[in-house]
């Protein structure tokens, strides 16, 4: 997976921590017993909850899981791709695929793809039919056929389903938890998600600013301490690896509300606990869909590709545009993102390199040439222009961006191009080039993908002359006969135009 754990300890009180070690059980398996172990998970949901506010509340429980395990912050997506509201949320942290594959754009859940796209549970069942599976929610779509659900199928073995309230006191959240906690201690699922949504109701009672709000965090808390409880009191649990994911479907913001596509709307979270997981480590790498992933493959279910997660126990892949994460710097021009935001960087990974050599002089610093941005710094410089829809890259990405560089006075015209490292080839093969692409479209400008052999003439294997959003692309190279290595160079040329982005690129 493309990132470098930064291992550090989350801030948490002692009775934090004495609380997780009771709930989850203070040993340390051999790897001898956990070969020997029966694999679970449970993935608990809690809706519109703004990780910030979780380590501000009184929450032990979930303070103490990010100080044993991992804590990952991560975005959403915003219209036209999806609202930041809770259907395309939970649709995408259920069935692994972002909005363009799982079709729900908003609450009405129309245009719904669950047949293709089937929740993680769902998925489960039908690979392994004997496993158990388990459902148990508040807000009816998750588990029931009312209002456009359900998210998980009918297929799951046991779904529990209640009419939620939406007031910020949460009287149902209690009902869950008691009947979850009692399914987790005294039966025998294999995989469990469990949903509370008083936190939500308190953002839009409230407002993600205000005590009521975390409030709500604290009272559910107590309840994610019950589920912890019931799974290290299972008479069978030191027989048993458990994993303990803990997500929110999208953010609130300081006076209430979400949709749209604020940072604080579009803010969302993994924390995890289990084997193979650090404590108190950070990923900035993380997205919603790999929940999924690391609930199937934590009881030995591969999708392959059929979705876009990846398990947060898969290899990392080293990626060379997340090292550049320690070197990035704040904004020079750019006035709409935020003084401490740290998020760009036109130093290239070591290997690359960028030939600005037709690029026009002055336009904003930021953007002035090939740049190494992430998501949280790049959406900010202008929001509502589908810069949100990148989500197919992780971390940090390149992106080569005309439409905010002509903001400042320049001369000339913007063409820039990002060369790769020289790889070793084999004469008479095919290799395929594989990257994630982010690109809008407009008259005036190009994009193109060259190659050149043994420092020969870059000739051109593709040319971008549509929308390409959000997408994996994936292009056959035929190798020349004599050939021993292969460069690739990503152009962009244009005026006052739009942008793209490039990440994640291997040669296989």
């Amino acid at each position: 997976m493309p990132t470098v754990l930064s291992g550090r300890a989350l801030a948490v009180t002692a009775t934090a921590t004495a609380l997780l070690a009771t709930a989850l059980g203070a040993h340390t398996a051999t790897a001898e017993t956990a070969a020997a172990s029966t694999d679970k998970v449970l993935v608990i949901g809690i809706d519109g909850t703004v990780l910030d506010r979780v380590k501000a509340a009184d929450a032990p429980n979930l303070q103490g899981l990010m100080a044993q395990g991992l804590t990952a912050k991560s975005t959403l997506y915003a219209n036209p791709m999806a609202a930041t509201s809770s259907g395309p949320g939970w649709s995408t942290i259920a069935t692994g695929v972002w909005p363009d594959k799982h079709g729900v754009k908003d609450n009405t859940f129309t245009g719904k793809n669950y047949a293709a796209y089937p929740d993680f549970l769902t998925r489960i069942e039908n690979a392994k039919p004997s496993l158990n599976t388990y459902a148990a929610a508040d807000w009816e779509p998750l588990t029931s056929t009312d209002a456009g659900g359900p998210v998980f199928s009918a297929k799951v073995d046991k779904r529990l389903s209640l009419k939620g309230d939406r007031d910020g006191y949460g009287t149902e959240d209690p009902k869950i938890a008691a009947a979850a906690s009692a399914e987790l201690q005294g039966q025998n699922p294999d995989a469990a998600f469990v949903y509370f949504g008083q936190v939500d109701g308190a953002g839009h009672a409230y407002g993600a600013a205000s005590q009521q709000y975390l409030d709500a965090i604290g009272r559910v808390d107590v309840m994610v301490g019950r589920l912890l409880t019931a799974v290290q009191s299972r008479p069978t649990y030191a027989q048993e690896n458990w994993k303990i994911l803990v997500t929110t479907d999208h953010g609130h913001t300081d006076a209430g509300g979400h949709g749209g596509s604020t940072p604080q709307e579009r803010g969302t979270f993994v924390i995890a606990k289990g084997a193979g997981i650090p404590a108190g480590s950070v990923r900035s790498d993380v997205k919603l869909v790999d929940v999924a992933a690391t609930a199937m493959a934590q009881v030995g279910v591969d999708p392959g590709s059929a979705i876009d997660g990846i398990p947060l126990n898969a290899p990392d892949d080293n990626d060379p545009f997340d090292t550049l994460r320690p070197n990035l710097q704040g904004r020079v021009d750019e006035t709409g993102i935020p003084a401490g935001t740290k998020g760009f960087t036109h130093t290239p990974p070591a290997g690359w390199s960028i030939d600005n050599s037709k690029m026009g002089t002055g336009g904003v610093t930021e953007w002035a040439g090939w740049a190494f941005a992430t998501d949280e710094f790049w959406s900010q410089s202008q929001r509502d222009q589908w810069r949100e829809l990148n989500v197919r890259s992780r971390d940090v990405f390149a992106v080569a961006d005309s439409d905010e560089w002509d903001d400042k006075s320049h001369t000339g015209s913007y063409d820039s191009t990002l060369i790769t490292p020289k790889w070793a080839v084999t004469g008479g093969t095919v290799k395929n080039l594989t990257f994630q692409t982010h690109y809008r479209q407009e008259a005036g400008q190009t994009a193109q993908v060259l190659v050149s052999y043994n420092g020969g003439t870059p000739t051109l294997v593709k040319s971008y002359t549509a929308d390409a959003v959000a997408k994996a692309e994936s292009l056959a190279l035929q190798v020349p006969a004599g050939a021993t290595d292969v460069q690739v160079r990503f152009r962009y040329a244009g005026a006052n135009n739009w942008y793209w982005t490039v990440d994640d690129v291997k040669l296989g």
